[in-house]
């Protein structure tokens, strides 16, 4: 019985090699293109964020809502950032509280798109190990078994895919866990970023609004 069980079991584990070493291949492919992909958005949107933040917000003050919408376009931030300002600078007739509403609507709608590109590596970065082990222990049964019987070219032949296996999970693995890190660390200034202007923003155009209405309190009160 237990001879069975343990035919059953080197059976089952020998069937997972061949997948496991195309889930690898996979895995490798897919970190390759988030290190290619992290560059390409290095240069086509990181390195043109050439705005310093207190700086924007100083123009901000004290700036009407049409001249925001102007300040935002000619900034150096990124569009996607320049399309939630001004859609949300472009509320301006909406009450306060709508406007913060809007505002927390479109910050979590860039957050939850931070999160989707980060999650495939994040994903990668603890699978590929696990793997890259199962790559490593799957032929050292056959290497074992080739071992006690001589057999060094079935040894070597099972060595050899363990260390590639190995290094496989671990290469997957290191590329990804950098490039997640890399993004997290940008995605966190980004979304500061923009918290910070729709604050100002929202602030400004409250403020505004009060000037509004005081102004006209005191028409009505000159005309009485």
């Amino acid at each position: 019985m237990s001879g069975a069980v343990k035919d059953i079991l080197r059976v089952i584990s020998s069937a997972l090699q061949i997948p496991t070493i195309i889930i690898l291949l996979i895995l490798i492919g897919i970190a390759v293109f988030m290190l290619g992909s992290i560059i390409a958005e290095y240069f086509t949107d990181h390195r043109k964020l050439k705005t310093s933040i207190p700086l924007l917000i100083e123009d901000i003050q004290g700036s009407s809502s049409s001249k925001m919408y102007n300040i935002i376009d000619g900034a150096g931030i990124l569009p996607r950032q320049k399309k939630a300002l001004k859609y949300l600078i472009g509320k301006v007739s909406y009450p306060d509280d709508t406007r913060e509403a809007l505002a927390r609507q479109l910050i979590a709608e860039e957050e939850a798109r931070y999160r989707k590109i980060t999650k495939v590596t994040d994903i990668i970065a603890r699978i590929a190990p696990m793997f890259g082990l199962m790559g490593t222990l799957i032929p050292l049964g056959p290497g074992l078994i080739a071992l006690g019987q001589g057999d060094t070219k079935t040894l070597s032949d099972s060595l050899l895919i363990a260390f590639d296996t190995t290094v496989a999970g671990l290469i997957s693995g290191a590329i990804s866990y950098i490039v997640s890190g890399i993004r997290k660390g940008w995605y966190d200034q980004y979304m500061t970023a923009l918290e910070t202007l729709m604050e100002t923003i929202l602030e400004e155009q409250s403020q505004a609004r009060m000037r509004a209405y005081a102004r006209l309190k005191e028409s009505e009160a000159q005309k009485k």
